[in-house]
């Protein structure tokens, strides 16, 4: 049991005595959202002075019983709350790409600090849905397609966000990983799938300690996730042992009163719609047993109790500027690095001025991530260019958007260097506002990437004519996820992804362009040659099936190398990786790796030990993400880095018996910095 857990439990016989002395009225107000539906639609309208969330939406609480409010700030890349005050951090999916849980761990109490500050005390933004296909529009608001890292980063964000009483909540539960149908498209997959591909990170979040869980819009096994009995009851209460409370994705996220309390659905956010009056009825009724709001109001009101208490004691002001920093570091650690020919990156300015030209219409804009339920309103944000701009004050910087394929050719000619941005916004990749989702809307924006993963066509053909006149143009890629590249890869000199990097995005760029900051990212998704090598999608299907296989797993199944590996990035140095070895003992499996850099600076890699059972008596992945270590090394240093894992992790779920079962067998460890095959190194142990 987390601490988390003893401590909420500790309160069970405190809100069990208050619970006693509530009305079946007053339990009912406890588990129903208090915001009305033109209260949220007129946010959303911006008929009235305020966006989506701008102050805490609100459910139950009771002053003269007690009882807290459950006050909901929402987010991923920070507090949606306020207007012009939280930090923007990057995207979810750029903090994976640090490899960093530490740093995961420092944001995640920055953000609740925030959270405080907006008067709120729930932060419902540790998504951890795995994006089986990178054209899944919200594949941002994830850490990569990987389980174990999934699950790791958001263990370190929900003990940052919790350890200032803040309750984390993990979303979506689950196996939300389509966007454009999300309300109406049913997942079905096999059980071994569903237990050992997208439900650990899930689980990983539970043992953590997480305080609250938002079901997803989506069905699973044609039962909605909201009022799906086997998700909420048998899997995350019964087995996982859940003592927190679920709360229903918004508006949406519930179709039915008696089926969504008997399913295991605690609170009805952030309307009254379904819970309310229509839950009274059905309790009068007899169609929901008193002895289901008894123990929902229990678990409401004794995590409320609990972190309630844990906030009083640690009251403290936000420090923006440290939260700001590490916004910035964060940035720094994951802009990743995918080629540098002969060495073009970083630009030295030096003693010359040189004439750098960028390229593209995403150059100078606002575009930190999609502008759903995430969106932050920051107090500012430093474009990649403006970036440039600020820090490169000995070079001459030109910004030409690229409308004219001719004028690009003629600045490309008399630069010293071109950087192309390129790549992706809010109206490409996002939370699908379809019409009349609030009645406002006209027709749908961003969602999922129907249309391909390739870069629009106006970004390529501005590569493509670069390249006829140099072969040393730099592209910078920004994004959310895959994007793939083959057509142009081998025309340009170097190629960086910068995700969607944060209100201080454009000062890391322009750092890591420079030469001041060596990038130290790692690709947290594999980046595919051709669409055909993902898995099959249908988009506008209402049903669809999951395999077992994605991303690596499935490109090394099909024996097909990436573009670029899961867990791959360059550096300004070099590091060696030698003297490996690996062993086992009884419930834990060992690598062992000295690293050296044998560059001529600092700078940051990431061990990573991936393992396999290659006489396994089922079908399984050739070998998983099980352990990963960032380090930093000055020039010239060495250090040596031991991973493990429990074997337990490699346990499978026999679909007969309902249970993991354990293979006492030889283990294929892999070690590397990235999962590409040809580049590990197997030890059997």
């Amino acid at each position: 049991m987390s601490e988390w857990r003893e401590y909420r439990v500790s309160f069970t016989k405190k809100a069990q005595e208050i619970l006693n002395d509530l009305t079946i009225e007053e339990k009912i107000y406890l588990m129903s959202g208090v915001q009305t539906k033109k209260e949220v639609r007129d946010a959303v309208q911006r008929k009235v002075k305020a966006h989506y969330n701008e102050i805490p939406y609100s459910s139950g609480g009771i002053k003269e019983k007690n009882i807290p409010a459950m006050k909901f700030a929402d987010g991923t890349r920070g507090v949606v709350c306020g207007r012009g005050k939280s930090v923007c951090f990057p995207v979810a999916v750029m903090r994976g790409a640090t490899f960093n849980t530490e740093l995961e761990r420092m944001i995640g109490q920055a953000i609740s600090e925030e959270v405080i500050d907006a008067g709120a005390n729930l932060f419902g933004g540790v998504c951890v849905n795995l994006p089986y296909h990178p054209g899944w529009g919200r594949a941002q608001e994830v850490y990569g397609e990987d389980t174990f890292l999934l699950g790791e980063m958001a263990a370190a964000l929900i003990q940052g966000v919790q350890s200032t009483g803040v309750i984390a909540c993990v979303k979506h539960f689950a196996f939300n990983s389509m966007e454009n149908l999300r309300f109406k498209v049913s997942i079905d997959c096999n059980k071994r799938t569903e237990r050992e591909v997208f439900l650990p990170q899930f689980k990983r979040c539970i043992d953590a300690g997480a305080g609250a869980v938002m079901s997803a819009y989506n069905s699973y096994k044609g039962i909605l996730c909201g009022q799906n009995d086997y998700l909420l009851n048998t899997v995350l209460r019964k087995e996982w042992k859940f003592d927190g409370f679920v709360l229903s994705d918004f508006i949406w996220g519930i179709k039915d009163t008696v089926a969504s309390v008997n399913g295991g659905l605690d609170m009805e956010m952030p309307i009254t719609h379904f819970y309310g009056k229509n839950l009274l009825s059905a309790v009068q009724n007899g169609k929901v047993g008193t002895d289901k709001i008894d123990m929902a109001v229990l678990r409401i009101i004794r995590t409320l109790l609990a972190h309630n208490e844990r906030i009083k004691s640690n009251i403290r002001t936000s420090d923006i500027e440290k939260h700001r920093q590490l916004a910035l570091q964060c940035a720094r650690e994951g802009i990743t690095l995918l080629k540098n020919e002969d060495n073009i990156l970083p630009i030295d300015c030096g003693q010359k001025r040189k004439k750098i030209v960028v390229f593209g219409s995403l150059a100078d804009c606002d575009n930190t991530g999609d502008r759903g339920s995430s969106q932050v309103y920051a107090p500012y944000i430093i474009t990649l260019l403006q970036g440039l701009i600020k820090y490169g004050a000995h070079a001459e910087i030109i910004y030409y958007s690229g409308k004219s394929l001719s004028h690009c050719t003629r600045l490309a000619k008399e630069a010293d260097s071109v950087i192309i941005i390129a790549g992706n916004n809010y109206l490409d990749e996002g939370e699908c506002i379809a019409k009349d989702t609030y009645d406002i809307s006209n027709e749908k924006t961003a969602g999922d990437r129907t249309q391909g993963l390739e870069l629009k066509s106006e970004d390529q053909c501005i590569i493509h004519e670069v390249a006829k006149i140099r072969n040393d143009a730099i592209v910078a890629l920004v994004g959310g996820s895959a994007i793939i590249l083959e057509e142009w890869k081998d025309k340009v000199g170097a190629i960086l992804m910068v995700y969607y990097p944060g209100m201080e995005g454009g000062t890391a760029f322009a750092e890591v362009i420079f030469g001041k900051t060596n990038p130290g990212g790692k690709l947290p998704f594999s980046i595919p040659k051709k669409e055909s090598d993902l898995p099959y999608m249908e988009w506008d299907s209402e049903s669809m099936w999951y395999d077992y296989y994605h991303g690596y797993t499935l490109l090394n199944k099909k024996g097909v190398s990436p573009s670029y590996s899961f867990g791959f990035g360059l550096s300004y140095t070099q590091f060696n990786l030698n003297h490996m070895r690996a062993w086992k003992s009884e419930e834990c499996l060992y690598g062992e790796v000295i690293v050296e850099n044998v560059g001529n600076r600092e700078g940051t890699e990431v061990v990573q030990m991936y393992v396999g059972i290659p006489e396994s008596d089922v079908e399984r992945a050739e070998y998983t993400l099980q352990a990963f270590q960032k380090i930093y090394l000055q020039a010239g240093e060495k250090k040596k880095v031991v991973l493990s894992c429990k074997t337990s992790a490699l346990d499978y779920y026999d679909e007969k018996t309902s249970q993991f079962i354990h293979e006492d067998k030889k283990y294929a460890i892999y070690l590397g910095n990235n999962s590409n095959h040809a580049e590990l190194k197997r030890i059997d142990v």
